[in-house]
This record gives structure tokens, C-alpha cells and sequence, in this order.
């Protein structure tokens, strides 16, 4: 029997809410679909870390006329076309979807949703979803296995906005980096291994490719360069791969300043030049397949590689909503809501 009034809001029973966010996506690859994505992302002071008063003029008036074309582009190169959205899209919901399936069976009191940094589901959106189930404590998951503040950070700022705009806040967790968990360690060396046992050629060398952010982030704190440094380093061990056959490196730089280095394509095509035949490259900061894996890393990569002499490239795709990726998520899932389920 109900104690409360009759004229009484309903209550729903409380639940624990859990958010998988992804840095984000497009909605098509179209010139306005792309500068809406585009704009959202590079305006975000995180991740470019200018005055917007010098900025935004340069994002608006130069940057935004050309190269939306340029990322619609490639974008279309990888585009699911039977869901007419891009695979991070799709992936991210198969991951949320897997969750969601291993709570039902262990945690019967969890809702899981899933959202983007950028472009849609928004964050608001998925935390709507959770606070309107009846979650009145929620996990935040940011999908980053490598601290940074343009990545990890930018998602928690959009979940605090989220917060303070809430008249009955729920009690929040995020996820730390888990750069050096055993679960994910293992499961990145066991998904080299398995690509590594399905080709017919013994790879020179071992490249592990991580998203770059300018060297100045490092100057002023940005801790992201030494977790990815170690990551590389225990998934190198863990597959007892030798040292001279492995390079990290990082990709994707934007703009005339310096990122961190060395960079993927410069290292890439230096490999070649220097007689490595057989090249395998991975993106162990990634958890999900995407425009910088799929087209920059597995399409460009291996283009670079054989224009300078290279013979034999081969990409190992992220974790994705693989059986060891879904297993990570769970167990780096489930150690956070210790104490809510």
C-alpha cells in the first residue's frame, strides 16, 4: 500500500543509471551535416584551446568553408550504408546494447544508455533518458582508455552542465582512465594476437598509433602522452613482442603547431623508406572503429606504406563490441558501481 497522497507525482522506483559516451559523429556526410558536427567539435575550448575572439573567426569564416567537403568525404568512404550512419554510431550502440544485455542478467537494477561529446544522441539526451528511469545515482563512462582534457574531461564538463541545471541532482561516478587495467591490457594483446594468427606473413613490425594532441597540452599538465606511453609499453609486453619491432606513434594532427610525436604517417612512411616489408598497426587508444581507424589508419595508412615500398599492411580494428571488448566494458563497468549493485 502507497503512503503517499493521492494528488502525488508517481515515484519511480529508484535504479542505478550507467552512460557510455563516444567522441562523436555526424549525422550524414553532407556539407551542413558535416559543419554542424565540425563546428561543434573544434568550438569546443578543450579541445582548441585559443580565444575564441581569434578563433572563431578563423573556424567560421576559413575553416568551415572547405573543410567540411574534405571530412564529408572521407567520411563516405566508411559510411554504414545500411543504417545510413557512420560506424561509430553503430558500434557504440551494439556496445551499449551488449551492456545493457549483461546488466539485465547481473545488475536487473541498471539502465544503460548511450551517448556523443558531438552530434547525436547528445549527453543532455542520455542523461535525460537515466534521470527520467528513475536513476538516482549514475556511472559515467567515457570511452577513453588515455586521459586527456580534450577527450575524458570534455565529456565530464557536459555532464556538470547537465547537472546544474537539475532541481534533484543524482549522485554521479565517472570512469577514470583505465590506460593500464589488466582487462584492457589483455584484451588489446589477445585481439593482436588473434589478427596476427590470421595472416599469412610474420609482421617487421608492430606500430601502435594513438590520437595526438599538441605538445603544448603536454607543457601545461595534459597527463595524456604518459598513459598512452605506458599502455604501449605493458601491450608490448604482454605480447612479448621484441622492442626493435615496435613504434608508437600518434596521428591525426591539425593545424601548424606541433603535436606530440613521433607522427603515424611520417613513421609509417619512414618504415618503408628504411626496408620494412610487413607492417601490422593498431590503435589502442580507440575503443570503438571510426573515421581517424578506418579511413586515416587502415585506407591512407596502408597507401603510404606501399607508395614508398612497403608490401604487406594490415590494420587490427578496434575492440569494438567484439566478444574481448565487451567483456572489458563489463568488468571496468562493474568494479565502478561497486556499491550500487
Amino acid at each position: 500500500m502507497s503512503h503517499l497522497p493521492a494528488e502525488h507525482p508517481a515515484v519511480k522506483p529508484p535504479r542505478v543509471g550507467v552512460l557510455l559516451v563516444n567522441l562523436g559523429t555526424p549525422d550524414a556526410t553532407d556539407y551542413w551535416s558535416m559543419r554542424r558536427y565540425l563546428s561543434e567539435f573544434l568550438s569546443d575550448r578543450r579541445v582548441i584551446e585559443l580565444s575564441p575572439l581569434l578563433w572563431q573567426p578563423i573556424l567560421q569564416g576559413i575553416i568551415l568553408s572547405l573543410r567540411p567537403q574534405k571530412s564529408g568525404k572521407a567520411y563516405d568512404s566508411i559510411w554504414n550504408r545500411e543504417l545510413d550512419e557512420s560506424p561509430l554510431r553503430t558500434i557504440t550502440r551494439n556496445q551499449s546494447d551488449a551492456l545493457a544485455a549483461h546488466a539485465a542478467a547481473h545488475w536487473p537494477n541498471v539502465q544503460v544508455e548511450w551517448a556523443m561529446r558531438y552530434g547525436n544522441p547528445s549527453i543532455a539526451v542520455g542523461m535525460d533518458a537515466l534521470a527520467g528511469g528513475g536513476c538516482d545515482r549514475i556511472l559515467v563512462v567515457p570511452l577513453y582508455p588515455q586521459y586527456s582534457a580534450a577527450t575524458t574531461a570534455t565529456v565530464n564538463d557536459k555532464v556538470f552542465e547537465w547537472l546544474q541545471k537539475q532541481r534533484w541532482q543524482p549522485a554521479v561516478r565517472t570512469l577514470p582512465q583505465y590506460h593500464d587495467h589488466p582487462a584492457y591490457v589483455n584484451a588489446i594483446a589477445q585481439s593482436i594476437r588473434d589478427h596476427v594468427a590470421g595472416l599469412d606473413w610474420t609482421p617487421d613490425l608492430l606500430m601502435t598509433s594513438f590520437h595526438g594532441v599538441p605538445k603544448e597540452y603536454l607543457d601545461k599538465g595534459d597527463p595524456y602522452h604518459c598513459f598512452c606511453a605506458k599502455s604501449g609499453r605493458l601491450i608490448r609486453e604482454a605480447l612479448d613482442w621484441p622492442a626493435d619491432q615496435y613504434q608508437q606513434t600518434f596521428q591525426s594532427r591539425f593545424g601548424p603547431k606541433e603535436w606530440l610525436q613521433p607522427y603515424t604517417d611520417v613513421s609509417i612512411e619512414a618504415a618503408a623508406k628504411r626496408g620494412v616489408k610487413n607492417m601490422l598497426i593498431a590503435a589502442p587508444g580507440f575503443s570503438a572503429d571510426c573515421l581517424e581507424t578506418l579511413e586515416e589508419l587502415a585506407i591512407e595508412g596502408a597507401e603510404i606504406f606501399k607508395h614508398h615500398g612497403g608490401e604487406n599492411f594490415a590494420f587490427v580494428p578496434c575492440l569494438n563490441d567484439s566478444a574481448l571488448g565487451t567483456a572489458m566494458i563489463n568488468q571496468l563497468v562493474g568494479e565502478e558501481l561497486a556499491g550500487w549493485v
